[in-house]
């Protein structure tokens, strides 16, 4: 039984009100109390170290089908001019590659490299959960847990509009998450994907659906009581109306006024905070949003942060997505739907700094960072790889930390962006507390994961331990030690090993008598029977390849 002792290092975890240099021990994985005297198998001397719980991203496309079709959109993505990329000369890197979205090797390696060790994707369909599961299963080193689609399947909308009692849509809801076994429920445009197959173009909070006849209020509010009456604890993910749109913020506090104080995350906030202000009709909107995120505890908030330069967006919000299809670079793009229940559609993309509306989508999430009060209710993602690849970390928390760096950006941007924004006035620098608590503590508090995403006894020994350096990009990108449940799985930006994570999900409870509603409705609508939609907990082991399953607790629901 080996037992590790990180010594001297300025230990930084928000959960527990930490910032003080003190040792970290380590044993089976887990977080203990060592006596200073007591031998130890290794010890690391982390002086002049900042160490942190393992890196969470709450919100990452990270595996199925549409990730897929954006790798194979952009095979140039994969290559060096015409070449392929170099074979990696770690000997424990199998090969793989990618910038915008990199391969699930690749994906697992980046990651850990830079101190992460958990990573959520945030819209698997039902109907394609196993891919999903297999991808993510084959990312090396990361935890993961995915959100299960919902409020644009055929059936949901069904009984919303022939209003059935709402304890069946509560058990729908409930039997869908333990099916596919996910760790929440995210909406993409409520009832929009589903509008746009019956050529709707556009469908804004309190519009009707010009089939199902009901509104993207109904479906948010009763989603959003569904999983606070289930005890979930990752509350509703809403990737709301009209993203990308000019004037949308209206559409976002329409949102947050339907979910009439339930929990909800609000996710890529910055692509749904712009107004129509201003000679272009475009403006930020960042402080209408902070206002309203800071007068409603209930809402907490990822800010899909844009950077510059080449990606490629992959959205399951098919009406945004065909909206955007003509501003492709390169000009090719993917649209698809499975089972009629969902949309898929997969458009390259190219931000520049020249372009006021790509410059002030960067100003408008960095905005929101610095001027929402409560560090807890914001997650940094960048919504890889729509904003930019989660690679572009370390530089985004430079962003946030130096406000010269920021400066001297903000001056290389279109010139009519500054005089648009507040930006340049905003004087604040986030603290490493408050970079933990949005990589690290806060994530770990809005999935539910109490041993994660802090440092002290008892707690997964997942650790990262940080060179600190006056260069915030330096010291994130590349952590002297990374620790996944104890092993060492990177050093100084170096891959040490590869070990299988582990998935998480959760299991609420519900009346089974919803599976008489779905045999029906499968039965005369879908190509794959409802009895063969769940995935049972060693098949799960089995797509994951062998990783532990990691099932967290409901807490006590209130019906």
């Amino acid at each position: 039984m080996s037992t590790l002792r990180i010594k001297g290092g300025r230990v930084i975890d928000p959960q527990h009100g930490e910032d003080a240099v003190r040792d970290i021990g380590v044993r089976d994985g887990r977080i203990v109390d060592l006596h200073a005297k007591e031998a130890v198998t290794e010890e690391i001397d982390a002086s002049g170290c900042v160490v942190m719980a393992g890196g969470i991203d709450l919100h990452s496309h990270i595996g199925g089908g549409k990730v897929n079709l954006a790798r194979m959109l952009l095979p140039e993505d994969h290559r060096l001019n015409r070449e392929p990329i170099p074979l990696p000369s770690n000997p424990l890197e199998l090969a793989s590659c990618g910038h915008c979205t990199p391969g699930t090797l690749a994906t697992g390696y980046r990651y850990a490299e830079m101190g992460y060790t958990s990573a959520f994707e945030p819209a698997m369909l039902l109907a394609n959960a196993r891919h999903a599961h297999m991808e993510m299963g084959d990312v090396p080193i990361l935890d993961h847990g995915a959100y299960v689609m919902l409020g644009n399947d055929e059936l949901f909308l069904q009984m919303l509009a022939e209003e059935r009692d709402f304890e069946l849509l509560r058990d729908y809801v409930a039997w869908t998450v333990n099916a596919a076994k996910a760790m929440g429920v995210k909406v993409v445009n409520p009832g929009g994907i589903s509008a746009f197959k019956f050529n709707q173009r556009k469908l804004d909070v309190d519009e009707d659906h010009v089939h199902w006849r009901i509104t993207p209020r109904k479906v948010v509010h009763t989603l959003a009581r569904a999983i606070d009456e289930l005890g979930l604890p990752h509350p509703l993910h809403i990737h709301g109306s009209n993203l990308g749109v000019a004037g949308n913020i209206e559409s976002t506090l329409a949102t947050i006024d339907a979910l009439e104080g339930q929990r909800a995350h609000l996710t890529h906030i910055q692509f749904h905070a712009y107004g129509t202000e201003g000679p272009k009709k475009f403006s930020s909107a960042a402080q209408q949003l902070i206002e309203a995120v800071n007068a409603n505890k209930n809402i907490s908030i990822d800010v899909g942060q844009i950077m510059f330069g080449q990606t490629v967006t992959a959205s399951g919000d098919s009406m945004r997505q065909h909206a955007q299809h003509g501003f492709a670079h390169p000009r090719k793009w993917v649209g698809a739907d499975i089972e009629c229940d969902a949309g898929c559609g997969v458009v390259p993309f190219k931000y520049r700094e020249q372009s006021f509306v790509n410059a002030l989508q960067w100003v408008i999430g960095l905005e929101i960072f610095l001027l929402v009060d409560d560090p807890w209710r914001v997650v940094l993602t960048t919504d890889h790889p729509n904003g930019a690849p989660f690679t572009s970390y370390p530089h985004l928390i430079r962003l946030l930390m130096d406000k010269s760096f920021r400066d001297e950006q903000l001056a290389r941007l279109h010139p009519d962006v500054a005089a648009q924004s507040q930006l340049a006035s905003i004087k604040r620098e986030l603290s490493l507390n408050e970079i933990a608590i949005m990589t690290r503590g806060g994530p770990a508090r809005l999935l539910g994961l109490k041993d994660r995403g802090h440092l002290a006894a008892g707690a997964a020994a997942d650790i990262a331990v940080y060179r600190t350096d006056a260069n915030p990009e330096t010291m994130f990108t590349a952590p002297e030690h990374v620790f996944k449940d104890g092993v060492r799985v990177s050093r100084a930006g170096i891959i040490t090993a590869t070990p299988t994570g582990g998935t998480h999900f959760v299991q609420p409870a519900f009346d089974r008598g919803i599976e008489k509603t779905l045999q029906q409705y499968s039965d005369q609508h879908l190509s794959v029977a409802y009895r063969h939609a769940t995935i049972g907990h060693d098949e799960l082991c089995r797509c994951t390849n062998g990783g532990r399953l990691l099932p967290a607790e409901c807490f006590s629901a209130v019906h």
